[in-house]
């Protein structure tokens, strides 16, 4: 049987930052995927995460800066695809990297990676996969063991190997995700991935020299010192999935594990940054 969700169309006045604000704050509360709009945005959260008090704390639709309104409906997940199909934009990054559906022209790059992200799709992640992307770019992953937590649809992971990364893995604690991740890496051809559903609980004994986290604020901040036990000595840490604002916040946990922040990349007030440890 399919999952039922509650979607919210919201219609956000001015529309940014107003959008992007509120889509940081419905992730907080438990919805799980976005799809922008000319209006605001269309917010999807599972029936059973769901309760009738879901919005009381989202501050800003209670925010004199802005004028939001919104409507709820029922739908079957059934439905999704379509809607993703209709909304899916192809991504480039740098003349160098294009992240498309199987759909979408390929525009013929040095590294072309084919998804078809579905519900494990959401908005925001543009921005933050963009950037995450640019540091990946920079670095020599040649052999290189490599961890994407929060995998996601398993672009950063896939990425990963064609950049010569061996071995990765990527841990997801979404089903959805963590099926979507794996199905996405054998559309690209990988070899050396494996792919994990859980938490950070998973995380035990391993070590590796590069870990990329896209993950929002809240989870970073508090799996950040099982995270660092993780990273060889001159291994490298990305980070990324929360704003500009966030970085002192972010960079104070982060440097009380031995780790310095020696890059920031910046996308419409969205941030990545690049560690190094020892």
């Amino acid at each position: 049987m399919d999952n039922i969700y509650i979607e919210y169309n919201f219609t956000v006045v001015p529309n940014e930052p107003g959008t992007e604000i509120l889509i940081a704050e419905l992730g907080f509360a438990g919805f799980e995927s976005f799809v922008e709009n000319e209006n605001g945005v269309i917010a999807y959260i599972q029936k059973e995460d769901w309760n009738a008090d879901i919005l009381n704390d989202i501050s800003v639709l209670k925010s004199k800066e802005f004028d939001i309104t919104y409507s709820e409906k029922e739908i079957e997940q059934t439905n999704w695809n379509s809607e993703w199909e209709k909304n899916f934009e192809q991504i480039q990054v740098d003349n160098l990297v294009s992240i498309r559906a199987p759909f979408h022209k390929n525009p013929n790059l040095k590294y072309d990676i084919v998804i078809e992200p579905k519900m494990s799709f959401g908005t925001g992640h543009h921005e933050t996969t963009h950037m995450m992307v640019q540091h990946l770019i920079d670095l020599d992953l040649t052999n290189k063991k490599t961890l994407d937590m929060g995998c996601g649809t398993g672009i950063l992971a896939i990425f990963a190997e064609m950049k010569g990364a061996n071995p990765i893995d990527g841990i997801d604690i979404d089903n959805w995700c963590y099926l979507n991740s794996i199905e996405n890496a054998e559309r690209n051809n990988c070899k050396n991935i494996t792919f994990f559903e859980g938490t950070a609980e998973l995380l035990t004994t391993q070590k590796y020299d590069v870990f990329i986290a896209n993950i929002n604020r809240n989870i970073l901040l508090n799996d950040m010192a099982t995270y660092t036990k993780c990273i060889l000595d001159k291994g490298v840490l990305l980070l990324s999935g929360f704003y500009k604002e966030d970085i002192p916040v972010i960079d104070a946990e982060v440097s009380k594990y031995g780790l310095s922040l020696v890059k920031t990349i910046e996308r419409n007030n969205w941030v990545s940054l690049k560690y190094i440890k020892g």
